[in-house]
């Protein structure tokens, strides 16, 4: 079983890379999709996303219960997790203990079967938010990519639509 862990700024690959990677796996891929559509322009997207993808995906929408839905779908064909970074921004919107849901993803992630890849954005790069919301899912999100990344067998940065392997 394969842990892939895929980062980057917005629009650089992460996405295309990581459908790449699941499908070149046996057996029918799962999309595990954490985004919601609230609003129109967040339809859009995910309709981009799922025509570029195409049919042949088994498709689950998953905002909240990750390590519940990479359970049920074990044993079949790769899952692509896209992605960590809404995942986490739904966990504290719902004011759920992400810390204690990022800790059971990584300990759930040696137990499973199945291949899985996960979509994050590093959010880091940038200069310091000028809010405290915003530093917080900053810092957030640091703590996760750390977390999965240490449980991940490969991670690769994305610039440009082009890979750099990082582990």
């Amino acid at each position: 079983m394969a842990v892939i862990l895929i980062t980057g700024g917005a629009r650089s690959g992460k996405s295309k890379r990581a459908e790449t990677r699941a499908r070149a796996f046996p057996g029918q891929p799962v999309y595990v999709a954490t985004a919601e559509a609230l609003d129109a322009e967040m339809e859009a997207r995910i309709a981009k996303h799922r025509a570029r993808r195409g049919t042949d995906w088994i498709e689950r929408e998953v905002p909240l219960d990750l390590v519940e839905v990479l359970a049920a779908t074990d044993g079949g064909g790769a899952r692509l997790v896209d992605c960590l970074t809404l995942w986490l921004s739904n966990l504290m919107h719902a004011e759920r203990a992400w810390e204690r849901e990022v800790s059971e993803l990584a300990a759930a992630l040696p137990r499973l079967k199945s291949p899985v890849v996960f979509v994050t954005n590093e959010v880091g790069l940038g200069i310091v938010p000028d809010n405290a919301l915003a530093r917080s899912f900053r810092d957030a999100a640091g703590i996760m990519n750390q977390t999965v990344a240490a449980a991940a067998d490969e991670v690769e940065f994305i610039v440009a639509g082009l890979p750099m392997k990082l582990k």
